[in-house]
């Protein structure tokens, strides 16, 4: 079960992926900081404009996955908790499903 929880998302991915692109730029922007230029110049402001701003989407991308989260779980708690025997038939039924396509490989 705890393998199920653990599982991201394709939204966490890609959230963990952009922050990756994130790092990976401004990686690039270190490596380049002796280049010097007027069109050098421009691109690392334009490219460090873009980054603030993808940051600034990232954290409130990751800030809206956490409160669904936390929101699904609230959900699901009150509900076990409201209807635990409901819940017990749901996951019997779930369990008896995979247990067929199990079966059937």
């Amino acid at each position: 079960m705890s393998a199920f929880l653990n599982d991201a998302t394709p939204n966490e991915k890609l959230v963990a992926d952009l922050k990756a692109v994130v790092a990976d730029a401004e990686e690039i922007l270190r490596a380049t900081a002796s280049q010097t230029g007027d069109k050098v110049s421009e691109l690392r402001s334009r490219i460090e404009a873009r980054l603030a701003s993808t940051r600034a989407r990232l954290s409130e991308a990751e800030r809206t996955l956490v409160e669904k989260g936390r929101a699904a779980a609230r959900a699901t708690d009150h509900f076990v908790h409201e209807e635990p025997w409901k819940s017990v038939g749901i996951a019997a039924l779930v369990g008896l499903a995979m247990g067929v396509l199990i079966g059937r490989r």
